[in-house]
């Protein structure tokens, strides 16, 4: 069984990713013209925002200090959104590629979490119900995606 300021580490870390993912999600929203892309990013950032805040009650409740922003690895994979300053405020299909390449690195995340040994049941549960929620907003990207014509 982990100790608590090791499963603290892991949420801190999922932390930084929701909070990544909402600022990715927000930002697609910016960049996007078709207004059901806005309105899908918008509740994508909302989700990850919700996601972070359900992370840190955990880490409250193991009596940690929980991350308010991104971690400096997050960081790292935050370029996926700052790609699309180069993009044409026009191009759907490169901004749905890019955030799909975004889940690609949360569904990562989530995936390491889920091996780490001997986190708490009821922590391993909320990753898990959040890393399926991951994988269906990117799957839902992904089919958003190739239905884009370029």
């Amino acid at each position: 069984m982990m100790d608590d300021d090791e499963v603290v580490a892991v949420l801190n870390e999922l932390i930084g990713t929701c909070k990544d993912g909402e600022y990715g999600f927000a930002t697609c929203a910016e960049r996007v013209n078709a207004a059901s892309l806005k309105e899908l990013f918008l509740k994508r950032a909302s989700g990850c925002r919700a996601a972070a805040r359900e992370l840190q009650s955990l880490v409250v409740q193991l009596g940690g200090e929980p991350a308010e922003r991104g971690s400096v690895m997050a960081a790292l994979h935050r370029g996926w959104v700052s790609v699309m300053d180069v993009l044409s405020a026009d191009a759907d299909h490169a901004v749905l590629a890019e955030c799909e390449r975004g889940e690609d690195v949360a569904l990562a995340h989530y995936r390491k979490a889920l091996a780490s040994d001997g986190l708490p049941l009821a922590v391993r549960e909320v990753i898990e119900r959040q890393c399926a929620g991951v994988q269906a907003n990117h799957d839902h990207v992904r089919r958003l995606r190739d239905s884009v014509i370029t």
